[in-house]
């Protein structure tokens, strides 16, 4: 049995070095990319404080489609290019919203949502994945730390992916 362990940290960064260990030991040795996507959305969900979802957006040769996630029922299919999750599996960069209603053709599936980041999943071989997209109820909660620590975390999720 798997446990999300909480517990003050010193720094965002700290926090995030534990998630990932915490997400590699729930990743090693499980070939399901859908039971590894789902878990992953789960530990990250009730390890960060102010997310209202986060999950997947699995690539499917042309478009965007709603993966394992936590959180209120999402939109289900998402164009490359339209919203924040389409702009950053077509551009390939992490984005960071900080106020979503300033995200020129964002898409609301929960209106709750007041920030956002996305973080672009690419294979090895370099052909896309899909997004990790995390949503929160509070304007400008993530920042550059977290951005750096969601891609370290989607690092590891992809190795799991990869191998």
């Amino acid at each position: 049995m798997f446990e999300v362990t909480t517990q003050a940290y010193a720094s965002k960064r700290e926090h995030y070095e534990d998630l990932c260990s915490q997400a590699r030991g729930l990743l090693e040795g499980e070939p399901s990319v859908i039971a590894n996507a789902a878990n992953f959305s789960a530990l990250v969900y009730h390890s960060l404080a102010d997310l209202n979802w986060c999950g997947f957006y699995l690539f499917d040769g042309s478009e965007l489609v709603v993966g394992p996630f936590q959180g209120k029922p999402a939109c289900i299919r998402i164009a490359l290019g339209r919203g924040v999750c389409g702009t950053a599996a077509q551009t390939r960069t992490t984005q960071v919203v900080r106020d979503v209603h300033d995200f020129d053709g964002h898409i609301a599936c929960d209106a709750a949502s007041q920030s956002e980041i996305v973080v672009p999943l690419v294979r090895a071989d370099g052909s896309l994945f899909g997004v990790w997209d995390v949503d929160s109820p509070r304007i400008a909660r993530f920042d550059d730390e977290d951005r750096a620590g969601m891609e370290a975390l989607c690092a590891v999720f992809m190795q799991s992916v990869n191998r």
